[in-house]
């Protein structure tokens, strides 16, 4: 007998990219499903109750930052719907940390890539079969322990699309060779790039303009990158995706590549590779990483660069008519007072060339090198700095809000020490 199977998403605009693949992997795979978004607590509650299936499952998404205000969620959804339904959360968080969510009171973490794992969950739960058979999961052992399934194949990316019948970035990079010591997406998706197809990438384009669309917008680590499996850009690579997606769209279509929701890696940009984006594009900035003024901050969190190659690059940039939004993160472990300085003086320069600066605060992510790491103390002095480039119009940034989740983060991690991975084969 296969039981009827009802998937209930907890649908925000925050991880509508990931949810949209997921979803896609269901409907390519030609699952049998009946699906419902709740785009609220109250509304994902009543699609709980009122689904039609004979199981219920509950999909959940979110950052490190939102773990505790999804945790609360949680509650009042299950509060609400009155217990019924299977809850999985996925993402970079749940990866990581899959105890933790598992004692936040989900039922379920899905540990790495989810496409191939809620298709074998989904076709589990309607053929009654133990969860223990399907890849990418962390279940509770009798003692309450996450105890993790086979792990989930990391596929090439034209295994999946990005979306079906839905709009947002097209995903045309996944994993990131560039392991710097903050950042979770090589940890979560690997040290290696895996990009999508030309091909693969103009079938999405022609189901966007067939929807009315006529902007396109790319997810990737680092735009230059794509086509390339080293640290160097593949130009020529590059501009068969772009010529390839004008190909595609209507007369008045628009590119948008090396902005939001993607960024530009410093060394990376050269007058060559502006000419190329000046020919395609249709943005008029640019999303440069900096991350840090000093080189000796550089150096430690592996990133890669030195600061040179960011004075180059804003200069470049600028040149060629983009302007540059910088990123900086302060208050990185082992930061220095005279560090903090170096960046300060830097983003201001930075500034008088054109420039926005982007700030951040430091936040020790799970399933990163710098999970346990100390926060550097970032002083008065510099939190004026930072406000007085933004009362010029040369930053902006939610950096004190980070630096809430920073100290929040910080707790959970000595809550939560690193423990031995219990790993079931099935």
């Amino acid at each position: 007998m296969t039981l009827a199977v009802s998937v209930v998403v907890r649908y925000r605009k925050a991880v509508t990219y990931g949810i949209h693949a997921v979803l896609a992997a269901l409907e390519t795979a030609g699952v049998e499903h009946e699906l419902l978004l709740g785009t609220t607590p109250e509304e994902t509650a009543a699609h709980i109750t009122s689904a039609a299936g004979d199981r219920v499952l509950v999909l959940w998404s979110f950052y490190s930052p939102d773990a505790e205000a999804m945790a609360a969620e949680l509650a009042l959804v299950r509060s609400l719907s009155g217990g019924r339904g299977q809850h999985i959360a996925g993402g970079v968080h749940a990866t990581a940390e899959p105890q933790q969510v598992l004692d936040a009171g989900w039922d379920l973490a899905a540990i790495g890539e989810g496409e191939s794992t809620i298709i074998s969950l989904v076709g589990a739960l309607q053929r009654d079969e133990p969860l223990t058979g399907v890849p990418g999961l962390a279940v509770r052992d009798s003692d309450g322990v996450a105890l993790r399934t086979r792990p989930a194949p990391q596929l090439p990316l034209d295994a999946y699309p990005s979306f079906v019948g839905r709009n947002g970035p097209i995903e045309i990079t996944r994993g990131c060779r560039y392991t710097c010591r903050f950042c979770q997406t090589p940890f979560m998706f690997g040290g290696q790039f895996r990009h999508r197809s030309v091909a693969s990438v103009r079938e999405h384009v022609r189901g966007m303009v067939e929807r009315g669309l006529r902007d396109v917008r790319f997810i990737t680590p680092t735009s230059l990158s794509y086509g390339s499996p080293g640290p160097g850009p593949d130009l020529d690579a590059v501009e068969e995706l772009l010529a390839g997606v004008k190909e595609e769209l209507p007369p008045r279509g628009r590119v948008f590549f090396g902005s939001f929701p993607s960024e530009v890696r410093p060394e990376h940009v050269t007058p060559e590779a502006m000419r190329l984006l000046k020919k395609y594009v249709a943005n008029d900035n640019l999303i440069i990483g900096a991350q840090s003024g000093s080189d000796q901050v550089l150096a430690a969190s592996g990133r890669g660069h030195g600061t040179s190659p960011v004075r180059d690059a804003v200069r470049i940039a600028a040149e060629h008519g983009f302007r540059p939004n910088v990123d900086f993160i302060f208050g990185m472990p082992g930061e220095s007072e005279e560090d903090q300085r170096a960046s300060l003086k830097l983003a201001a320069d930075l500034a008088e060339m054109g420039a926005r600066i982007h700030t951040h605060t430091f936040m020790p992510l799970p399933g990163t090198p710098w999970r346990d790491a100390e926060p550097a103390f970032i002083p008065l002095e510099t939190m004026r700095e930072l406000d007085r480039l933004a009362q010029r119009g040369d930053a902006y940034g939610h950096w004190r809000k980070q630096a809430e989740h920073s100290a929040r983060l910080a707790e959970t991690a000595k809550a939560y020490p690193r423990r031995t991975r219990r790993r079931r084969t099935s």
